[in-house]
């Protein structure tokens, strides 16, 4: 069973004045700025408290008003894009994103900073969502394709592992500033070169698919989802699910709309799609888990090993090298010769192992013994499974839901990654309260809040493993 429904995508015709390779730099470059905003931030997080003067709560906020308006908007820019056009969009995003991004860095106080990281997130939605619309327009040929996107995995991959790394050198060599500050050449190099690289894709016009009040719906729906996600250890639990049935009121809503309006801002026979959906479920949870990785595991290096930052960001430095360099290398010949589904469940199987493997790290564990392996294993997971499984969700939507099928993608994506990170964070955190409480001392009852985070996450692997051998083996109806 062919795993692309519909009519096959028309691919954008390149020449001499639209290269196709250089096309593929530029939108790895605008792809590559947003996703490293998503976690260089991180490291640089108790600078910014000390400068600013944030609480404890308040300081929480420098990530979710990135997360909320990117989360939020992704899906109603992917439609947006279809209809004025992709690169119009992408290139619009670059500007409000780079723009926001100095307003960020010049920020001296709390409600500046704030404000700023929203209008950055609301760019970076505007900049993702085209994207893989985009790149499977111009790369129509299967072969071709895999190489592609197994090239935007890897810099994908590769950037929400930098950013720790980064985030960290910068705040330690110069401030917290520079973490911003460092977008506005390469947000104005890559504003340069879309402008004179990428084809232009001429939309189908806001008239084909302009539902307002549909658009007002799932932007509610998928914000307040977000906002519900990342706040939940702020906020009683009886007020999370109250905020939590409103959001499921809005998407029920929403979902009423697009069956019943003329011009549906969401073709609901999109979802019907097993390969897309089924792919779009194993994303969250594969990104919930590596999400898991990535915070959890830098509060172990830093809590329980004692790394500074910068060496917290040297830590993780073998886990991009080695995604890089897999997915580079291995990942698009290993999907012609295998086939996608198998070489996402052999990846799935590294990642769980790689977890479970972690979730024995012990209190006066060592980096060398106790981190690095799993760490390994799981970047060799994620590269494995990480571009078959684009590919697959692409490969279920006709070429006029591109730009939506790629908005759909990357809103999973941030909302396992949410998810992922406040629920195992405040498993953790939990856990080990519970353990002081009962007068445990800090560095073992630290590390048992974080272990059983990590077992928490190989569970979560799992199910994405299960998830994809049932949801999306070939010729399954």
């Amino acid at each position: 069973m062919s795993t692309t429904t519909g009519t096959p995508a028309a691919p954008v015709t390149p020449s001499r004045t639209y290269p196709r390779r250089a096309s593929l730099a530029v939108l790895c470059a605008g792809a590559l700025m947003t996703i490293l905003d998503g976690s260089i931030v991180t490291v640089a997080m108790p600078a910014v408290q000390r400068d600013l003067g944030f609480s404890g709560p308040g300081l929480a906020w420098v990530v979710n008003a990135y997360l909320i308006p990117f989360g939020g908007l992704l899906l109603l820019f992917g439609r947006l894009g279809d209809l004025v056009g992709r690169k119009r969009m992408f290139t619009a995003g670059l500007a409000l994103f780079t723009a926001a991004s100095v307003a960020c860095g010049l920020a001296t106080g709390q409600g500046a900073l704030i404000a700023a990281r929203a209008v950055q997130g609301a760019g970076g939605a505007m900049t993702s969502a085209v994207v893989l619309g985009m790149l499977v327009s111009l790369f129509p040929e299967p072969r071709e394709q895999g190489r592609a996107i197994a090239v935007f995995s890897a810099v994908g991959a590769v950037g929400a592992t930098l950013g720790t790394f980064l985030g960290g050198a910068l705040t330690q060599a110069l401030s917290w500033h520079w973490i911003f500050l460092i977008n506005l050449p390469i947000g104005l190099a890559a504003w340069l070169a879309a402008v004179r690289i990428l084809a232009p894709e001429p939309g189908a016009g806001l008239r084909r698919g302009a539902d307002g009040p549909g658009a007002a719906l799932v932007t509610g729906a998928l914000m307040l989802t977000v906002y519900v996600i990342v706040g939940s250890g702020d906020r009683s639990p009886a007020a999370t699910w109250l905020l939590a049935a409103l959001a499921l009121a809005l998407l029920v809503a929403f979902t009423v709309r697009q069956a019943r309006a003329e011009h549906p801002l969401l073709r609901l026979r999109l979802l019907r799609s097993r390969t897309l959906s089924g792919a779009n479920g194993v994303q969250v949870l594969l990104i919930a888990t590596m999400y898991g990785f990535q915070f959890i595991g830098a509060l172990y290096i830093q809590r329980v090993l004692g790394y500074d930052e910068l060496r917290t960001g040297l830590a993780f430095l073998p886990a991009p090298l080695a995604i890089g360099a897999l997915m580079l290398g291995l990942s698009a010949r290993a999907t012609a010769r295998f086939g996608a589904y198998r070489v996402l469940l052999a990846g799935l199987v590294l990642v769980t192992a790689g977890m479970a493997l972690l979730s024995r790290a012990p209190a006066d564990g060592s980096y060398a013994a106790d981190v690095l392996p799993p760490m390994l294993l799981m970047a060799a997971g994620f590269a494995a499974a990480m571009p078959p499984l684009t590919g697959l969700a692409m490969a279920g939507a006709r070429e006029e839901d591109a730009g939506l099928a790629s908005g759909l993608f990357n809103t999973t994506q941030v909302v396992g990654g949410s998810l992922g990170l406040a629920a195992l964070s405040t498993l953790a955190a939990s856990r080990t309260d519970g353990l002081l409480h009962a007068g445990a001392e800090l560095v073992p009852a630290t590390a048992e809040g974080y272990r059983l985070a990590f077992r928490v996450a190989a569970v979560i692997a799992a199910g994405a493993l299960a998830l994809a051998a049932a949801a999306l083996r070939p010729g399954r109806a």
